[in-house]
């Protein structure tokens, strides 16, 4: 296994996700606790030492399975890390109550690494509010030792993340990402890495593997990286893009069966990262997937100056290419924060911007059709 150090801590590179945990039936509510249980033993056994959980994972029960399956270990031997849940305003107003539940479904009296989970356009607000407090009551636990190390995890925009981290940068001390070879483009991931680097704080990954997607790739793709690394699996690139990437400190991997965990494990024993020519090649091959189910945008931005709506058309289009790819996005939790007049809805079919488009896209069809979408 490999480690990382933070703050003289052994992390192991490879940290448990608990949000995809194996089930019985089919559904998150059916968690195989036995079979939970087993990895958790094979994972510490392999040499994982960091496991994620969060208070809505597979329907609230994620926390307590994890607690028991780890309880089994010496409190000293892992590092646990919750979150506190940025999705409903009840728990805003009292998230006393909220930390307790977690720390007694989870069976322990702190936690090593809690994070404010999933600062978004919706719920930063809420957030940054001094009338819940949420942060300052957070750096109190931190204080008292509940909580070890604080951070944050996002999905949101890269203007969200700088007014998060604007705020709070001098109490946080890590940043959680979707990070992966499609993202670095399409949610614009690597801007995401050099903005949290600019306020010293190291990477923690989500999502390597984005849910399995990266997991299987077309057979002339997986062609072209085997003829580069005959020995590695498809799978492992994705580890091996983000072993690449300096800043990170923890890769998170969601682990549904035993068969994953052990590739997992294969992967992190060595540090392998990409050379220019094989993230050359990774990064190629990512532009290939997306270019397939989206608009071939360059954000040139000529169509902007003419739009009579003043409409942010590239930004508009990446959003378009991400539904696209992923079947869901960020896109309707950012944009229901847009004015009415600045959403895709908004556009009046003129045409102005097709006319100066480069490379001959049909913004207005591709407007309505986000629209329908969200």
């Amino acid at each position: 296994m490999i480690y990382r150090d933070f703050h003289g801590l052994r992390l192991s590179a490879l940290g448990m996700g608990c949000m995809r945990l194996p089930l019985i039936e089919g559904t998150e509510d059916t968690v195989d606790e036995a079979a939970t249980a087993a990895m958790i033993d094979r994972a510490i056994e392999g040499g994982i030492n960091y496991f994620d959980t969060a208070w809505p994972y597979h329907g609230g029960r994620s926390e307590s399975i994890i607690g028991r399956a780890l309880a089994k270990h010496p409190r000293e031997s892992f590092f646990l890390a919750d979150k506190f849940p940025g999705f409903k305003e009840e728990y805003f107003e009292d998230p006393a109550k909220v930390f307790e539940e977690q720390l007694s479904r989870c069976g322990v009296e702190y936690f090593d690494f809690y994070l404010c989970h999933n600062v978004s356009e919706k719920n930063v607000d809420d957030f940054m509010d001094p009338k819940y407090g949420v942060v300052d009551y957070l750096c109190e636990q931190k204080r008292l030792g509940r909580i070890r190390h604080l951070g944050f995890s996002t999905h949101g925009s890269l203007d969200t993340m700088r007014r998060f981290l604007s705020a709070y940068g001098s109490v946080l001390e890590f940043c959680q990402i979707q990070l992966n070879y499609i993202d670095w483009k399409l949610q614009d991931a690597k801007a995401k890495v050099e903005l949290i680097k600019s306020f010293g704080l190291p990477v923690w990954v989500m999502e390597p593997l984005r849910g399995g997607r990266l997991a299987r790739l077309e057979e002339a793709d997986a062609e072209a990286l085997r003829a580069l690394r005959p020995g590695e699996s498809v799978p492992a690139w994705g580890f091996r893009f983000v072993q690449s990437i300096p800043e990170v400190t923890m890769v998170l991997s969601g682990m549904s069966a035993m068969e994953q965990l052990e590739g997992n494990l294969e992967t992190f024993a060595e540090d392998r990262p990409l050379d220019s020519r094989e993230l050359e090649t990774l990064l190629r091959i990512a532009d290939g997937m997306i270019a397939k189910t989206g608009a071939p945008c360059t954000a040139c931005r000529y169509c902007v100056d003419g739009c009579p709506q003043g409409l942010d058309i590239p930004q508009l289009i990446a959003f378009y290419n991400e539904t696209r790819f992923s079947g869901n996005s960020r896109a309707p939790l950012i944009l229901q924060t847009w004015p009415e007049e600045k959403k895709p809805s908004a556009c009046v079919a003129c045409r102005s911007c097709e006319a100066v488009c480069p490379q001959q896209i049909k913004i207005s069809e591709l407007m309505r059709e986000l629209a329908e979408k969200l």
